[in-house]
């Protein structure tokens, strides 16, 4: 009995070291997390979150719009629903969602691209790789459109695909891209490349810039769109104290953050352990790292000030939030597991 103990564990063990993994990790040097004080205080505000549609069969409200009374909803197993039913499939992951001025709902699709949807529930796809470099779009994610027409979207990944996040996230490599398509030359150019999960997209006041979240970065860029700085970015944020998600503008000077949960432990413990990375993917799916629980979003200006920390820890937490969108004195939060999207007032 003690040898067949003995060669279980031996066995176990050469499975953990020899067996192959999809990822390459690299060593990085993570930023120790921020204390939870101060602007990121915690607090119970997303505890009252309301929720809706909770019950309608499906699940993963990845983003919320609004347009003319209706509310458009993008869900896990590609269907979009709309207030009054049923409006499309992409057959996709429909992930960011935005009208364009022509009523039509512009969708990154995080398996299909970009792709456009009118009124009258006819589809067309604008981009699945960007003009400029040759390279398919592999993680649509989040996308803004500015007064021009042209939209701005991000690639979380030419590498991994949709339901690879933790590949991306254990790799640490940079794989993302910011991009904008123009509907006048129906050209993709790529802006800025080497990104770490290019993620959400908001555009500032005059179209002058864009933010973008690089969530394995714990980061938010803004890439100049006009000025002496055109065709540069900046960091305005960084050490965020959980990973970024989507990220949106309120139109009055505030951009709402949605933070997908607080930062993990084990990457940040073996962001210089590649090893211990690649050894985590050989375990189990069900004994690897798992997201915490937790509502999080901030509220910042466009200098990476925090104006709004909205927080809510406990198992019953609306979570992941994925998406944060304002209208009037609501917002209204997505999630890509979640069943149902939420609501709540706007802090005074």
């Amino acid at each position: 009995m003690k040898n067949l103990t003995f060669y279980s564990l031996l066995i176990c063990l050469l499975y953990l070291l020899l067996w192959p993994v999809p990822i390459k990790p690299v060593s990085w040097e993570s930023p120790t997390p921020p204390l939870m004080t101060g602007v990121y205080e915690k607090n119970d505000y997303l505890k009252n979150i309301e929720i809706s549609w909770e019950n309608d069969g499906h699940y993963g409200p990845e983003d919320i719009v609004i347009h003319e009374n209706n509310i458009y909803v993008g869900y896990h197993d590609g269907l979009i629903m709309r207030s009054d039913g049923e409006f499309y499939n992409t057959n996709g992951r429909p992930l960011g969602m935005v009208f364009d001025a022509e009523n039509n709902l512009i969708v990154a699709d995080a398996i299909q691209g970009l792709i456009s949807i009118n009124q009258d529930g006819i589809a067309t796809v604008l981009s699945t790789k960007s003009d400029s470099d040759g390279i398919t779009i592999g993680h649509a994610d989040d996308l803004d459109i500015s007064t021009d027409g042209k939209i701005y979207f991000s690639d979380a990944s030419n590498k991994f695909g949709y339901g690879e996040d933790r590949f991306e996230m254990m790799e640490h490599t940079p794989n993302g891209r910011l991009l904008v398509y123009d509907p006048e030359t129906k050209l993709t150019t790529t802006l800025l490349d080497n990104l770490y999960f290019a993620n959400g997209v908001a555009l500032g006041p005059d179209d002058a810039f864009v933010l973008f979240n690089e969530t394995s970065m714990y980061r938010i860029q803004k890439y100049w769109l006009k000025g002496a700085k055109a065709g540069t970015s900046e960091i305005i944020m960084e050490n965020l104290p959980g990973f970024p998600d989507n990220i949106s503008s309120n139109e009055k000077g505030i951009y709402w953050v949605a933070l997908f949960t607080v930062r993990n432990n084990f990457i940040d413990q073996t962001a210089n352990k590649p090893f211990f990375r690649s050894l985590a993917l050989r375990l189990p799916e069900f004994l690897q790292p798992k997201p915490k629980p937790y509502a999080f979003a901030l509220g910042i200006d466009a200098d990476g000030n925090v104006l709004y920390n909205l927080q809510y820890d406990a198992g019953d937490a609306f979570s992941p939030i994925t998406s944060v969108k304002q209208y009037n004195d609501h917002l209204y939060f997505g999630s890509l597991t979640h069943e149902g999207w939420g609501k709540i007032k706007v802090p005074k």
